[in-house]
């Protein structure tokens, strides 16, 4: 069976561990595959920036009430987050960094900052 080169896909000759045909292609492929994992890292870093900036946004006293549906117009998307923080009463904040929110009731946020990191 002849082996092809993983980037341009011609015959590959010479050791039977070869898996490019020269450097050129070596280095493409691998660009490529560095260059397609860095893409979903953009990404989420871009969702996480929006968001944060939304909070800060909204949030420009360090502490403040918002309507879920606010933030949502907005664009902010509640499914990224940098970490949570629990209270000893079991209440959950979700936060982008320093500025951070907690689900009340009726629909609304409380939104925080935090000073110490």
């Amino acid at each position: 069976m002849e082996k092809v080169c993983l980037d341009c896909g011609t015959v590959i000759k010479g050791r039977s561990d070869k898996k490019f045909c020269d450097d050129q292609c070596r280095s493409n492929y691998n660009n490529r595959i560095k260059s397609d994992s860095e893409t979903v890292v953009k990404q989420i870093n871009a969702v996480l920036k929006k968001n944060r900036q939304l909070l800060q946004k909204h949030n420009p006293e360090g502490k403040a009430r918002i309507k879920n549906a606010t933030l949502q117009k907005d664009g902010f998307n509640f499914n990224y987050h940098t970490h949570t923080y629990e209270t000893q009463k079991g209440s959950i904040y979700y936060f982008c960094y320093e500025y951070g929110y907690l689900m009340l009731e009726n629909d609304l946020l409380l939104l925080v900052k935090r000073e110490e990191i």
